[in-house]
C-alpha cells in the first residue's frame, strides 16, 4: 500500500500511536483525499529523453550551433526558446553590448600598451575561422575570438562536393585536404512524400564532412599564417571610436583593432542591440538522433514529408525529415525532424519535439528504438528574419555568417552558406580595409539586399501549419510534391539549385508555370496558407529577383571595364553593386 501511494503521488501519513486502526485508517484516507487534487511534485518519473540523455557521455560538446548534446544544454535552450516566445514584439529591454564613442582613441589609457591593433577581429570560431583564414592569406593581421576550445563538433556537416570546392577556390584548403577531411559518401539522395512519391538525385548533400578534421586544418593553417587566437574568452563589449574599435573581453583583457567581424551566430548579443530584441519572423525548430545499428544505410533523404499536421500541446506543426549515412561506422545514421513555427506563447518546447521524434523516427526508418544504440541527441533553434540580410549598424562592425542572416530560411545551412558566400566577403572586406571604407554605410554594401534570398522566405512561410489557414491537414505535403514533381520535369538545371538554397529567376518562372498548368485548383489554398499580405510582398522581390537577373546578365558586362577606371571609393561600391546583382539573383551558382 505504501509503494502504491508514492506511485501515484499520494502522501503517506504517519499518524500518531494513539489511534486506533479504526480511526488511523479513517483519518489516512481523509488526508489522502485532500492530496489527491494537489500537483504531483516535478521528481516524479524523468521523461524518456532526459534518460536517454544522461545515460550518453558529452565529454564531446563544443560551441557552434549543433555542438551541445547534454540534458542540461537542452534545458537551457528551450528555456531560451520560451522566453523568445514571451518577448513582446516591440521590446527594447536590451543590453547595450555596443557603444559610440565620439573622437579619437587613447589605447594607451586602457591598459592596451601590450598588444598592438589587430587589423580585424572575428568574433566566433566555429565558422568565423573560415572568413579569418581568408583574411590572414590576404596579408591582414586578424585574431579570432571564441568562448569554448576552437574545435569542431563530432557530428558530420552534410554537405555538396561543389561547396566545399569554394574553400579551395579561396585557397584555405586543398583537394587532397577535402579527402582527408570527408569522413563518407552516399549516392542516391531521397526528396521525399510520405504516400505520394520519391524523387531521386545524385550527388546533393551527400558528403559527410567531419567538422573536428576541418576546423584542426583551418586554425593551424590560421596560426602558421600569423593569426591569433583567443580561446576560452567571450565577448564583453564593444566602444567604437573614430580610428579603432576596442573589445572588452570577460577576462577583462582589452584587444583593439580597425574592423570587428561578428560571426556569433543567430543569437549574437550585437545582433540582438541591432534589432532592439525583436522577435524573429519564423523559426526553425530541431531535434534529432545519431544511432548506430540501422541496416540500411547507403542513401540520403534531403527532405522526407509526413502527410498531414499534427498538434503538440496547444500548437499544430508539420514534421519534415532528414536523414544521412553518418561517418563514424557503416551502421551509423543521423536523423533529423525539424518544424517551421512561429515565435508565440505557447509554442512546442525541443523536449516535447524529442518525445514526438522516439515514437515516429523508427517508423520513418524501418527500425525499432530498441535495436539502436543511440549516440548523440541533436537539437537546435534557428531563427529567420524577413529584413536579411542584416545591414552594418554600426561603423568598424559587420556580420556574417548566421549573424547577418545569409543563410537559407528554409534550410539554416550555415556553413554552406559560409562557402558560398566567402570569396565574395574576403575580397570585399580586404577591399574595405585597404581603403578604409569602414563606416556603416559602406559595410552595409557587404551585406546587400538580396531578392532571392527574400523571396525564398515564402517557402518557409508555405511550409509551416497555421491554424487559421482553413486547409487540409495534407495540404503542405500535397503542395511540396506538386512542386518538386514539375521541378524533377523540368530537368536538373531547375532541381539541383533549388536543393542547394539557390533561387534563379528563371528555373522559379518555369516551376510556378508548370505548376500552375498541372493544379490551377491549388492557388486558392496557396493563399489561404501564407496569406495575401505576405504573397504580395513575395511578388515584390519576385520581380526584384528578375531585374536583377538582367543587370547582372547584360548591364555587368557593359559597365565593368568602366568601373576600373574610377576612384577607389566608387571602385568599391560598385563592385559591391555588381556582386549584389550576381549573388542576388542566383548567377553565382554554377553546377
Amino acid at each position: 500500500m505504501l509503494l502504491h501511494l508514492q506511485q501515484t503521488g499520494l502522501r503517506f501519513h504517519r499518524l500518531p500511536p494513539l489511534f486506533n486502526p479504526q480511526e488511523r485508517r479513517r483519518v489516512a484516507i481523509a488526508a489522502n483525499k485532500r492530496s489527491f487534487y494537489r500537483i504531483p511534485r516535478a521528481s516524479a518519473v524523468p521523461s524518456r529523453t532526459q534518460r536517454i540523455m544522461e545515460r550518453i557521455s558529452n565529454s564531446d560538446e563544443v560551441g557552434g550551433a549543433g555542438g551541445a548534446y547534454s540534458y542540461n544544454a537542452l534545458k537551457r535552450l528551450d528555456k531560451l526558446w520560451s522566453s523568445i516566445c514571451a518577448t513582446p514584439t516591440d521590446s527594447e529591454e536590451i543590453d547595450e553590448v555596443v557603444s559610440r564613442v565620439s573622437g579619437s582613441s587613447n589605447y594607451s589609457d586602457l591598459g592596451g600598451k601590450a598588444r598592438s591593433v589587430f587589423d580585424v577581429l572575428v568574433c566566433g570560431g566555429t565558422l568565423g575561422i573560415f572568413v579569418a583564414t581568408a583574411l590572414s592569406f590576404k596579408g591582414l593581421r586578424v585574431g579570432v575570438v571564441e568562448r569554448n576550445i576552437l574545435k569542431g563538433r563530432e557530428q558530420d556537416w552534410n554537405i555538396s562536393r561543389k561547396e566545399l570546392m569554394e574553400l579551395v577556390q579561396v585557397g584555405i584548403l586543398s583537394e587532397e585536404e577535402i579527402e582527408q577531411i570527408t569522413s563518407i559518401k552516399f549516392n542516391p539522395n531521397r526528396c521525399g512524400f510520405e504516400k505520394k512519391g520519391d524523387i531521386w538525385v545524385e550527388n546533393i548533400l551527400n558528403l559527410g564532412v567531419s567538422p573536428a578534421k576541418l576546423l584542426e586544418i583551418v586554425k593551424n593553417r590560421f596560426i602558421s599564417s600569423g593569426g591569433t587566437v583567443f580561446e576560452g574568452k567571450s565577448l564583453s563589449s564593444i566602444s567604437v571610436y573614430d580610428d579603432i574599435t576596442i573589445l572588452q573581453l570577460n577576462d577583462g583583457e582589452v584587444l583593439p583593432c580597425r574592423l570587428v567581424v561578428d560571426c556569433m551566430g543567430n543569437f549574437s548579443p550585437v545582433v540582438r542591440q541591432i534589432r532592439r530584441g525583436r522577435k524573429p519572423d519564423g523559426v526553425c525548430l530541431v531535434v534529432g538522433s545519431c544511432s548506430r545499428g540501422f541496416s540500411e544505410n547507403t542513401t540520403s533523404d534531403i527532405v522526407f514529408s509526413s502527410s498531414s499536421v499534427k498538434r503538440v500541446g496547444s500548437s499544430e506543426v508539420q514534421y519534415f525529415w532528414e536523414a544521412f549515412p553518418a561517418g563514424t561506422g557503416p551502421t551509423d545514421r543521423t536523423t533529423y525532424m525539424f518544424t517551421y513555427v512561429d515565435a508565440q506563447l505557447g509554442g512546442p518546447k525541443l523536449e516535447e519535439l524529442l518525445e514526438e521524434y522516439w515514437d515516429l523516427m523508427p517508423a520513418y526508418q524501418g527500425t525499432s528504438l530498441e535495436k539502436l544504440e543511440i549516440l548523440r541527441v541533436i537539437f537546435g533553434i534557428f531563427p529567420t528574419y524577413r529584413d536579411s540580410p542584416l545591414p552594418a549598424a554600426f561603423d568598424r562592425i559587420l556580420q556574417v555568417g548566421d549573424a547577418s542572416g545569409i543563410q537559407s530560411p528554409v534550410s539554416f545551412g550555415g556553413f554552406g552558406s559560409m562557402t558560398r558566400h566567402l570569396d565574395r566577403l574576403s575580397t570585399g572586406i580586404y577591399e574595405a580595409m585597404a581603403g578604409d571604407f569602414l563606416d556603416a554605410q559602406s559595410l552595409c554594401l557587404l551585406n546587400p539586399y538580396m531578392p532571392n534570398l527574400s523571396a525564398s522566405w515564402l517557402f518557409q512561410r508555405a511550409m509551416s501549419a497555421r491554424p487559421d489557414a482553413n486547409v487540409s491537414s495534407t495540404f503542405i505535403n500535397e503542395l511540396l510534391y506538386v512542386n518538386f514533381q514539375s521541378m524533377k520535369k523540368l530537368g536538373g538545371s531547375v532541381l539541383r539549385p533549388f536543393l542547394q538554397d539557390v533561387i534563379q529567376f528563371g528555373p522559379l518562372v518555369k516551376t510556378l508555370g508548370l505548376v500552375m498548368l498541372a493544379q490551377p485548383l491549388i492557388l486558392p489554398s496557396i493563399f489561404r496558407q501564407v496569406g495575401v499580405g505576405v504573397i504580395l510582398d513575395w511578388f515584390v522581390h519576385f520581380v526584384m529577383l528578375g531585374h536583377y537577373t538582367f543587370l547582372s546578365s547584360f548591364i555587368d558586362p557593359v559597365i565593368r571595364p568602366w568601373v576600373e577606371y574610377l576612384p577607389e571609393k566608387n571602385k568599391y561600391e560598385w563592385r559591391r553593386y555588381m556582386e549584389a546583382w550576381k549573388y542576388g539573383a542566383g548567377l553565382d551558382y554554377k553546377d
